[in-house]
């Protein structure tokens, strides 16, 4: 098994963010720093900031109303970090970001197989956002938000978009550009009061307090991860 997957199954990070450490010198297999490339057998001894890490735990997954101010990071030494605000007594690290000046529903995981596929790209995965602006709503502004705009050197993806009151909107999106909705509304001369997620596929967040978490139901897990497994095969075969 590739090392960076092996730590992945640990629990303790993403492949992602494995990779990292692996550059950094942090990983060692049998007491030998380890490489991109290196491999994991039955019976050695791998090793985090020379801390030995094991067996994969029990998998997690929890929902959490994110609030304002709270950042999406695994970086301890990051005043009012995602990981001391939910406490859990597992290691496990958000799927994604929700930035910090915005709220709602965000994954958290044990998973790093799950991470790694509801974050690539060509999943096309949804996620709905609520969005107050600073203005009345106007059909261009709406127009303009369904069918694209330029931010960050490209043009968004077609979107759905429906208004909600006068300053009110839902969006849904299925691609993850950093902070889109905000460069978006500022393209087109709007500035952003409130941003909420309330949804990520088909994990909701309903009643779920700002601040509270919860853990995902079974029906919610079953149809998050087969699919996931499904793809992994399918890129195997």
């Amino acid at each position: 098994m590739r090392i960076n997957k092996y730590i992945s199954e640990t629990g303790i990070c993403s492949r992602r963010e494995a990779d990292q450490w692996i550059e950094q010198g942090r990983v060692t297999i049998n007491q030998q720093p380890a490489t991109l490339g290196s491999k994991v057998a039955v019976g050695d001894e791998v090793r985090v900031d020379d801390k030995l890490i094991g067996d994969k735990p029990p998998a997690i997954y929890i929902a959490l109303n994110k609030p304002v101010g709270i950042t999406c990071t695994t970086e301890a030494h990051i005043k009012d970090n995602i990981v001391d605000f939910v406490g859990h007594p597992q290691c496990i690290f958000p799927i994604g970001r929700l930035d910090k000046d915005s709220e709602g529903l965000i994954l958290l995981t044990n998973d790093g197989d799950v991470v790694n596929e509801i974050l690539r790209v060509e999943n096309a995965h949804e996620k709905e956002y609520i969005v107050t602006v600073d203005k009345p709503l106007t059909n261009a502004f709406l127009n303009g938000m369904r069918n694209g705009v330029r931010i960050l050197d490209t043009v968004t993806q077609r979107c759905k978009v429906t208004q909600v009151d006068n300053l009110t909107f839902n969006i849904v999106l299925t691609q993850g550009l950093n902070r889109q909705i905000r460069r978006m509304c500022a393209a087109l001369d709007y500035r952003v009061v409130r941003l909420q997620r309330v949804r990520i596929m088909h994990i909701e967040i309903g009643n779920l307090k700002k601040g509270q978490w919860r853990n995902l139901t079974q029906k919610e897990v079953a149809k998050l991860v087969p699919p996931l497994e499904s793809s992994a095969l399918h890129k195997k075969l």
